[in-house]
């Protein structure tokens, strides 16, 4: 027994050993203009949610959905959201298409993530996906927000969803001016 046992982890270290060097000498081509492995296909949205399940904090949202913070989150979803994630003026992504795991397009599929995860998200963003933390550009305030818009972005007000369905007509819309940085 004690033979098999040492095997199953001489077998075991032999195969994590050379996963490693597979990695570690770059024979893994990690372009963006190239199809993503079947193991990235069936894993890489899971891993992302597995991680954020961990590490998100249990909080809860301060932001009520009332008319004015549902327009208020349209207009930071349009100024920081849109062009990767799509908006009605816009439905495809500018950006966000080449990334993988592929950005959501949250004009065909909204967000279902409790807000806590959200929040978490928005806040530190997805190493390897092209999803930028926001912490540094958007206040804890407006990240809530946000979150609060994309929880209700498929039953919004019908005054909310005459500014969600609008153009983007100039820049940054916000009096805040930290609304003013755009990420790019």
């Amino acid at each position: 027994m004690r033979k098999f046992f040492l095997g199953v982890v001489l077998t075991l270290a032999i195969l994590m050993g050379g996963a490693y060097l597979y990695l570690r000498m770059g024979y893994l081509d990690l372009r963006a203009d190239i199809q993503p492995s079947s193991f990235e296909r069936r894993n890489a949205r899971a891993l992302v949610d597995a991680s954020t399940d961990r590490h998100a904090p249990e909080q809860k949202n301060p932001i009520e959905p009332s008319e004015a913070n549902l327009i208020e989150g349209v207009r930071l979803y349009n100024t920081h959201c849109a062009e990767c994630h799509g908006a009605p003026d816009h439905p495809e992504r500018k950006f966000g298409h080449p990334l993988y795991p592929p950005t959501p397009l949250f004009t065909e599929d909204t967000p279902d993530m409790p807000e806590n995860q959200n929040f978490y998200i928005i806040q530190h963003g997805v190493r390897w996906t092209g999803m930028p933390a926001w912490k540094n550009t958007l206040s804890e305030e407006q990240i809530w927000t946000l979150v609060t818009f994309l929880s209700h972005m498929d039953k919004l007000p019908p005054a909310v969803q005459r500014v969600w369905g609008q153009p983007e007509t100039s820049g940054a819309q916000n009096n805040s001016g930290k609304d003013s940085m755009h990420h790019d």
